[in-house]
């Protein structure tokens, strides 16, 4: 009788008559780290900053408020997003957060800011960021009588409001005083508890109707009064919105820190969009919970283009 009889050594010999053995997945992820192309991960790194840097330098950056020129409608300790390209581009825009560009009277694709734009500008003696409103364009006479805003011999409308209340926060300015040290006597304690400032605010329309608060507290501030002045061409007239607190086209630049009068529109880098968040300076870096703590809520996504309440009076 015939009885079929198996080699124990028949499977070893079958499979190595088909071939080599498949690698197990351990083995494939080891010979994969093995073939990683260092040259191509890096390269892809370095398109990836390019591409920031270059959104950075054309397209939009990121800003912080340091001071209270722009109170109430800015605190201190806001971030927002500044668009670069609305007025084209200049030295100002495309420049680095260093400015490193040489400055010059050259632009790109130039525009005329509106009445009311929130922009940021680098005065004629220093390579720093302001941030001002608009309030005269070119061909423009502009003077301040009083603390009122006269516009080509008539007076911008100015229109009392409620006072408007800022959170008494512990932000610190570049003098090392409290920001809001200079509104101390209107300092006043809510039933809740909560402590703000209520200094006399006021609402501004100009020819186009944008219409937006500002503060003034000094009725015999340096810069109540102004003398007619005409805005030359390619240049814009701008204001902080705390009209007794802002170094602005008011004021010479020097030991005045002004922006010593119109501004070229080749030194405005751009133009304020909208709010991320804001901080009221309670924070420590090194301690991420304070962050949270820190944090004022509904100021986040808040838009910075002037609410239009239609065209100013007598224009």
């Amino acid at each position: 009788m015939n009885e079929d009889i198996t080699d124990p050594k028949a499977p070893e010999a079958e499979a190595e008559a088909s071939g080599p053995v498949a690698a197990t997945p351990a083995e494939k992820t080891e010979k994969a780290k093995e073939k990683v192309n260092w040259w191509h991960e890096l390269r892809g790194l370095a398109l990836m900053l390019l591409a920031v840097l270059a959104f950075h330098t054309f397209i939009a950056k990121p800003f912080y408020i340091p001071s209270g020129s722009m109170e109430p409608n800015l605190l201190v300790g806001d971030r927002l997003v500044v668009s670069k390209y609305p007025f084209g581009w200049s030295w100002v825009s495309v420049s680095l957060p260093w400015h490193i560009l040489k400055r010059g009277t050259w632009r790109i694709a130039p525009k005329t800011p509106e009445y009311g734009d929130i922009v940021i500008a680098v005065p004629p003696d220093k390579n720093e960021d302001y941030i001002k409103r608009v309030i005269g364009l070119p061909g423009d006479t502009i003077a301040v009588v009083n603390g009122q805003v006269i516009l080509d011999g008539k007076p911008v409308p100015k229109e009392l409001e409620p006072p408007v209340q800022i959170p008494a926060d512990a932000q610190v300015c570049e003098d090392g005083q409290l920001c809001l040290s200079e509104f101390n006597a209107y300092r006043t304690i809510l039933p809740s508890g909560k402590v703000v400032y209520e200094p006399p605010t006021y609402r501004e329309t100009l020819p186009n109707g944008a219409s937006y608060l500002v503060l003034d507290d000094n009725p015999r501030s340096e810069g109540d009064d102004y003398p007619p002045t005409k805005v030359p061409a390619g240049h814009v007239f701008l204001m902080g919105d705390n009209r007794d607190h802002s170094a602005d086209s008011r004021f010479p630049d020097g030991s005045f820190n002004g922006l010593g009068g119109p501004v070229p529109l080749a030194n405005v880098g751009g133009r304020a969009e909208f709010l991320t968040f804001s901080l009221d300076g309670s924070e420590h870096w090194w301690n991420p919970v304070s962050w949270w703590k820190a944090f004022r809520p509904g100021r986040a996504w808040t838009s910075l283009r002037p609410e239009i309440r239609g065209r100013a009076k007598g224009r």
